[in-house]
């Protein structure tokens, strides 16, 4: 059975990660990537996304432009991180142009794409949810039609990385969060910022992963180099939750919709998103106390099989 999948991305070095596990995947089937702002604008996304699909050989998939800003307020970069490409600034004067983007944009081709494939479609997401907030707007019947949807993104421990308790995609479109959590019905699984500090993997793997004598992990490694570097640096050794290690965050909620045996242990709540705290705006919130006035519950990933995720990490540089 193959699985159809619909990724939504701000193609950042894990992003690009993520992707190239799919790809790996004999039984994936990708109809179709989006683009959304980010971890840096939507051209550099864009042009990231056709890089990584140019050295994995994919350029047949179709890549949509999307949203370049949030739906209310000001952009947020996490160009500290990513670089200011998004991809480490690792120069790459062979990069595919924008003239391979597809003409129909990233929230029509999401609509147009599920409801040519009614229940069989997942989507990934693993960027601020612009996108699939406009999405549901414009058809409201779009979440009924999902098979599933895996989001990197969010809290559940008040954890931030982009502002006190605020992780980055939530952060960077708190409305499109609410909306997301609030709107999409159907089965949901959360990647949160601190399961995937729980979850890191020690950083001889990453030097096993990289050392692979293929043109993916060379490409992986000319990118990876400045995140690894800036994983040293003062703030972001603050932001991350148990200590240092190899933490490729997208990369979790692509395994779980990849193998369904990779998850172990999850929690099964109902979730919203905080939009107006001085200081915890974008912040999700677990409802515990089964307060919420809903009854759709999300699962916030716990524990997973990491033999396995390091497997489908090998085989995507392979």
């Amino acid at each position: 059975m193959v699985k159809k999948l619909l990724v939504d991305v701000d193609c950042g070095v894990d992003d690009a990660q993520a992707i190239m596990m799919a790809l790996a995947v004999p039984d994936v089937q990708i109809l179709g990537i989006t683009s959304v702002h980010g971890n840096s604008s939507i051209e550099n996304v864009c042009r990231n996304i056709l890089r990584v699909l140019k050295v994995c050989d994919q350029l047949n998939i179709p890549v949509f432009r999307g949203a370049s800003k949030p739906l209310l307020g000001d952009v947020l970069s996490a160009s500290l991180f990513h670089g200011s490409d998004g991809l480490g600034d690792a120069p790459d004067p062979n990069a595919p142009g924008l003239e391979l983007l597809q003409e129909e944009g990233a929230v029509s081709a999401i609509i147009r794409i599920v409801n040519e494939h009614p229940g069989e479609v997942s989507i990934v997401a693993t960027a601020p949810l612009t996108n699939l907030a406009l999405a549901v707007k414009l058809d409201p019947t779009l979440p009924q039609k999902l098979k599933g949807l895996y989001i990197m993104g969010g809290n559940t421990d008040a954890r931030g990385n982009t502002t006190i308790c605020g992780e980055f995609n939530f952060t960077a479109d708190p409305e499109a969060a609410y909306i997301v959590l609030n709107e999409y019905l159907c089965p949901t699984y959360i990647a949160s910022w601190e399961f995937t500090c729980l979850s890191k993997l020690p950083w001889e793997f990453c030097d096993d992963w990289l050392a692979q004598d293929t043109d993916k992990a060379r490409f992986m490694k000319k990118i990876f180099q400045h995140s690894m570097a800036m994983c040293e640096n003062e703030r972001i050794s603050k932001e991350l939750v148990s200590g240092a290690g190899f933490i490729s965050c997208d990369s979790y909620a692509m395994a779980a919709v990849i193998d369904d045996t990779y998850i172990i242990e999850y929690d099964h709540k109902a979730v919203t998103v905080e939009l107006t705290g001085e200081h915890t705006r974008g912040m999700m919130v677990v409802d515990h106390l089964e307060m919420l006035k809903t009854t759709h519950k999300v699962y916030i990933l716990k524990k997973v099989d990491l033999e396995k995720f390091k497997v489908l990490m090998m085989n995507s540089l392979k």
